[in-house]
């Protein structure tokens, strides 16, 4: 079995890599170390989908990012992304998304991206983290702005929401330009929360005049101008996130801000970003300066 989840795994970073490029099944057969035949059947085991079906909704979100973001024509796009025609591009843009591509760029809506679960191989974990990792702490402002979030009841964490709420949201918070530039967890403070158990939520932060679409299901709150401990630890190989978190969690807890001349701000939400490897986990910590 565990051999089986690498050549998927190894089948989709792959497809990651090469996104922009014609990619076939010989490629991802390449790859995984099995024949095509094989390898196709592991995908649909384990990604729950062809691979043909994950390579084109994987492509049709990136080129919708694209559209949303760069000054590109549709053409341009399809091309780019290794469509065949122009016809065929919009015809699947429409059928993924429920829009028109052209009229998608000219006035881009949240829409349901698509946000691959990746495989991962605990097992193949012989060795823990280093208990001897760095973690890198600064002092970042955050301007007054809005932000979109979809709530939960019970939830106090990532696991615990998506049971609650559903895994598949991130996709479409993916999709509303963010101003901090992707999509963040919070823990909301007791003035926020609504109902009262509500803690922990998905949302994207947007301009404080912030007027565009707010998804059905959805609502937008206001976040004051803050201060904020921000805390990163060093790059982690992506099936070590639960170690990673665990080990900011714990650095969190025994850091005391007010070395520096602030104290931790129970009217802020504590954020936390997308655990990505490359980058080492993130969270945001809200403080305010000592009186």
């Amino acid at each position: 079995m565990d051999e089986q989840r690498e050549a998927v795994r190894a089948m989709q970073d792959y497809i990651r890599e090469h996104i922009n490029e014609d990619i076939n099944i010989a490629d991802l057969a390449e790859v995984s170390a099995f024949s095509p035949w094989y390898a196709r059947k592991l995908f649909i085991k384990h990604a729950g989908m062809t691979p043909a079906v994950y390579v084109r909704r994987l492509k049709l979100s990136k080129s919708a990012l694209r559209l949303r973001d760069e000054n590109l024509s549709v053409l341009d796009v399809a091309m780019d992304m290794g469509f065949g025609s122009v016809d065929g591009y919009q015809r699947a843009f429409r059928r993924e998304f429920g829009c028109n591509p052209k009229e998608y760029s000219s006035s881009p809506v949240p829409i349901w991206l698509f946000t691959p679960n990746l495989i991962t191989v605990k097992e193949r974990n012989v060795s823990k983290m280093s208990d001897t990792r760095n973690i890198f702490i600064q002092v970042v402002e955050k301007p007054a702005r809005k932000v979109i979030i979809k709530r939960g009841i019970k939830a106090d964490e990532y696991f615990s929401y998506c049971k609650e709420v559903g895994c598949d949201v991130w996709g479409l918070l993916k999709s509303i330009k963010s101003i901090s530039g992707e999509p963040v967890c919070l823990w909301l403070p007791e003035n926020m929360r609504k109902p009262v158990t509500n803690v922990y939520v998905q949302g994207v932060e947007v301009e404080s005049d912030y007027s565009g679409s707010v998804p059905e299901g959805f609502e937008i709150i206001d976040l004051p101008a803050s201060e904020y401990l921000l805390f990163r630890g060093e790059p982690f190989e992506e099936e070590n996130y639960v170690e990673a978190i665990t080990e900011m969690w714990e650095a969190e807890k025994k850091y005391n801000p007010d070395f520096i001349g602030y104290e931790w701000d129970d009217s802020n939400p504590r954020i936390q970003l997308e655990p990505i490897g490359e980058r080492g986990y993130i969270e945001l910590m809200p403080v305010k300066k000592t009186k």
